[in-house]
């Protein structure tokens, strides 16, 4: 099966991938400021017995003992363990000290206002800071989206709406949204056989008994995020739920069911929700313009005005991640003992270095993440247990062997984007 991943959003990259905490020793550089971009811990899925997602299949959806969408306690303990990794690597890299408590200026938390991002932030500085005072800041009431977060949107022109569906469209398969539903047909097919779709309620009651024929239709409206409806969708939010149930801890046996007989069958049913991401969020048109606000904060968070903390993390989405790194154009890579292109709970990491000898500022972009080992096993983190890392790589700055790219290159491509 062709991956779309791998198309439009990324190209072609080199991948270095670290497996020892060794690998993070800059013996000639010296760290002076880290912005991270998270996505949200484990959480709760959307699907539960009240769902549209009940009309789907005649089988009860599990009930979790956290609401649908909220960060569970597994998702919390988790981020603890990622905030314990993170206050290490800052001291051993000596942006910060491992035995103060940091102020106000050295680390700066910034969360969308949903309960499962914040949630994240407040459970990362109880890993990271234990019996630290820090303030969590979001901006907007609990539940609402922050402008920042929010991949919405803004333009309700029509010469914008032809161009993001073209984009969408040809980000997707040479033949759009129509050809990549025929691609995944057979996980589609898949899908409905461990739904017993023919069984549901949108069968029985509303006549619609193909779930590969279930209306599709791209909705690109100002104050929304991009959409669409169809299999891609629905298939989106069934296999969220799935791989959530697996990351929460849940024997495969027991997940969908029973009805998901290995690990690889489970990756098929992951795929259509990493095509749904990269194909709506990923195209260019749609990604530069949902993705300018988030663009434009971290390239400032960059200016060296004296103010600028020297820890910086911003908790939001996955559809941030697919947008941010479209509109930045990272070059293809891969997530090695994973199964998600975006993990939950994944960080992207930019890190400010200065090369001691020439006095260089240069820029190195690096995805930590948990593997999906680490999360179903609720493996701490520490320098003897550290999570995985990826260098990333943008196409208009180039990096050397070591990973590093000039700092000023960094810049202007990031100002250019926003443009």
């Amino acid at each position: 099966m062709k991956k779309i991943v791998l198309k439009g959003i990324f190209g072609l990259a080199c991948i270095v991938s670290f497996s020892t905490y060794a690998a993070d020793s800059h013996d000639d550089y010296t760290l002076e400021q880290v912005v991270v971009f998270s996505r949200h811990g484990l959480r709760a899925p959307l699907a539960s017995p009240t769902s549209t997602l009940g009309k789907i299949t005649p089988n009860q959806w599990p009930q979790w003992d956290t609401p649908a969408s909220y960060l569970t306690t597994r998702g919390g303990a988790l981020e603890s363990y990622f905030g314990h990794y993170f206050s290490q690597w800052l001291a051993d890299n000596k942006l910060l000290t491992a035995d103060n408590c940091p102020n106000e200026k050295d680390v700066y938390i910034y969360t969308n206002s949903l309960q499962r991002t914040i949630a994240t932030g407040q459970f990362f500085i109880v890993g990271a800071f234990p019996g630290c005072i820090l303030p969590i800041v979001h901006k907007e009431k609990l539940g609402q989206m922050d402008p920042l977060f929010s991949p919405v949107i803004r333009d309700d022109s029509v010469e914008f709406k032809q161009a993001a569906i073209a984009s969408i469209n040809q980000n997707a398969d040479v033949n759009g949204i129509t050809g990549l539903n025929k691609k995944l047909n057979n996980a589609y097919q898949n899908m409905a056989k461990i739904i017993d779709y023919q069984k549901s309620t949108n069968c029985i009651t509303d006549k619609q008994c193909d779930f590969i024929d279930l209306p599709t239709e791209l909705i690109i409206e100002k104050g929304k995020e991009p959409g669409i409806t169809g299999p891609l969708r629905t298939g989106t939010s069934i296999a969220d739920a799935f791989i959530l149930q697996y990351y929460e801890g849940t024997p495969l046996k027991k997940i969908a069911w029973g009805k998901i007989k290995d690990e690889q069958q489970l990756k098929q049913l992951v795929a259509i929700k990493e095509h749904y991401n990269t194909v709506l969020f990923g195209s260019p048109t749609v990604a530069k313009h949902v993705s300018a606000n988030l663009v434009n904060y971290i390239n400032h968070a960059f200016t060296d005005n004296g103010d600028t903390a020297k820890f910086t993390l911003l908790v939001g989405h996955d559809s941030n991640v697919a947008s941010l790194f479209s509109a930045m154009q990272i070059q293809s890579y891969n997530l090695p003992n994973q199964f998600e292109t975006t993990p939950i709970g994944g960080k992207v990491v930019f890190e400010k270095w200065r090369d001691n000898r020439s006095g260089e500022n240069l820029m190195k972009i690096e995805y930590f993440y948990q593997s999906t080992e680490q999360i179903r096993n609720l493996s701490p983190l520490n320098r003897n247990n550290p999570p995985q890392k990826v260098t990333l790589i943008m196409t208009n700055c180039p990096t050397n062997a070591k990973g590093f790219c000039s700092f000023s290159t960094f810049k202007q491509v990031m100002g250019d984007i926003i443009k």
